[in-house]
């Protein structure tokens, strides 16, 4: 078990729970425990911290969403996307990670300008959404962003926007998708030596926060209008990807 002072597990606790909170809809959020997290254990190290943390607070997410999934869209993603996980992981191994924070975080904003613009003018994009080549490149950088940084949700977000689901089929088609990817990286994290004794004990101690950030979560999507829903998970997708940036 990491040694953490009492306010380190505070942060802990408060980042566990962002997880619940991001798995139940608001996908956005998830950059709050990317960045504590990164905080308390290093940007590199805490990928491993935070991936069993994710795998339960998918498994939560399934429980309370599983009946809303699009497995159409799943099915869609989910090639590139463990094609992407691959790629990711022999980055990890050559190249630092400092080059590709910058990079993932100028893609989710020009990811998330874009679907401004198809909000605004929805007959110049069309069928865009639904191309296999959209799918393709956005499941490659969801794959390579979640394996580097755990920094995929606001571009499966964006995806999900894009072809316009509601919000709990949205909520369903994340939670299988994001198990599914999760579970596929366990053994590219464990070769890496990111996941070992003392990480899992501490997941163990934070499952809690996990599971009560998602009840939380959950009783704020059923109160959120489909349309505001919408525009909060592109303010946090666009603060994503300025804080990957380096804006703040």
């Amino acid at each position: 078990m990491p040694d953490l002072t009492p306010t380190q597990w505070a942060l802990a606790i408060v980042a566990a729970a962002g997880i619940g909170v991001a798995k139940s809809g608001f996908s956005g959020v998830s950059m709050l425990h990317v960045l504590i997290f990164a905080f308390l254990f290093g940007a590199r190290d805490s990928t491993g911290v935070v991936l069993p943390l994710l795998i339960v607070g998918d498994i939560c997410a399934l429980l309370a969403f599983h009946q809303h999934a699009r497995w159409d869209y799943i099915r869609r993603m989910l090639p590139p996307a463990c094609l992407g996980v691959i790629g990711g992981w022999l980055l990890m191994h050559r190249l630092d990670e400092a080059v590709f924070k910058p990079l993932i975080g100028s893609v989710i904003l020009g990811l998330t300008a874009l679907q401004i613009a198809r909000m605004r003018w929805p007959q110049r994009f069309t069928d865009m959404p639904h191309a296999t080549w959209f799918a393709w490149t956005l499941g490659l950088l969801a794959g390579v962003t979640t394996m580097l940084a755990n920094a995929a949700g606001p571009i499966m977000a964006l995806y999900l926007l894009a072809v316009a689901l509601p919000k709990y089929e949205f909520v369903g088609t994340s939670a299988w998708y994001f198990f599914i990817v999760n579970s596929f990286k366990v053994p590219f994290s464990a070769t890496l030596g990111l996941i070992h004794r003392d990480t899992l004990l501490l997941n163990a101690a934070l499952i809690p926060a996990v599971a009560l950030g998602l009840l939380g979560g959950r009783w704020l999507v059923k109160r959120v209008p489909q349309r505001l829903f919408d525009g909060l998970l592109l303010v946090f997708a666009a603060l994503a990807s300025l804080r990957l940036i380096g804006v703040f």
